[in-house]
């Protein structure tokens, strides 16, 4: 079973961390938003404390899908609002395409690159962060006690890495080193986003204007390619704007799994 939270009242979201994350990531929105939704935080496979990936002859894509699958039945969640960051929005995107979520929404979510050459760059990135996790973990109990400090450890995830505590900084950089192999078989078996979603599934797709990961660029490719959606820029964010724009993103994740709630609406009457 993956580790999970789940708290507040309303229609259930479940939030979906990005690759080498944690469910804390969505702390700086979680409590907002649990005074209008049912919020479910969890741990992907092979993160912070749930059970290690274990793709059992499966691909990447199969095996995440499951574990969202038995996830949602493990919780009694039938078509519940699914929003996510990073990989966790291209998870989300997915469980649309599927047809298991009323509505989805993807904060730079993965999947829309241009080709191959340009995905060996994020995979640079992403190598080049645990190597430097790794480097800098004998250091990073010092380097967290300022907020200097921990907005350089996290510069190239977001704009203002201060804003998160030395213990969520510390935690976050335990969990990127222990999780690089998950990391590993997940980038090894990535593949650009293709898939369909139905037009009765509302999606919104969210990108930081200062990205240094999934670079704003791909942020116009899934406009092109999902141009049923609701596309927004979060002017001065990075890839992970949860602490960058709280503001934001509330409104974003409220408004993007309202649109369920209003189909639902409409049907009913």
């Amino acid at each position: 079973m993956l580790a999970y939270e789940r708290f507040g009242s309303g229609e259930p979201l479940v939030l979906v961390h990005g690759i080498a994350h944690r469910r804390q990531a969505w702390y700086p929105v979680a409590e907002r938003l649990a005074e209008h939704r049912e919020v479910i935080l969890f741990d992907l496979p092979g993160h912070g404390e749930s059970p290690a990936l274990d793709l059992a002859g499966r691909t990447v894509q199969e095996a995440l899908h499951q574990h969202l699958v038995d996830l949602f039945d493990e919780l009694d969640l039938v078509r519940p609002h699914i929003a996510g960051n990073s990989l966790g929005g291209r998870i989300a995107l997915e469980a649309a395409a599927s047809g298991i979520v009323s509505s989805a929404t993807g904060l730079s979510p993965a999947g829309f690159w241009r080709d191959d050459k340009d995905f060996l760059l994020i995979r640079a990135h992403f190598i080049a962060l645990i190597a430097a996790g790794r480097a800098a973990a004998p250091l990073a109990p010092l380097l967290t006690r300022s907020g200097i400090g921990r907005r350089l450890m996290l510069a190239s995830l977001m704009t203002h890495g201060e804003r998160l505590t030395p213990e969520r900084v510390l935690g976050d950089l335990t969990n990127m080193v222990d999780s690089r192999h998950t990391l590993a078989d997940i980038i090894g078996g990535a593949f650009p986003f293709e898939d369909d979603i139905a037009a009765d599934i509302p999606v919104t797709v969210a990108w930081g204007t200062r990205d240094r990961v999934l670079l704003p660029y791909q942020g116009r490719r899934a406009r092109q390619r999902l141009p049923r959606a609701e596309h927004v820029w979060l002017p001065g964010s990075g890839h992970v704007p949860m602490s960058d724009d709280a503001d934001a993103v509330v409104e974003i994740l409220l408004r993007g799994s309202a649109g369920g709630l209003l189909a639902r609406a409409d049907d009913a009457a």
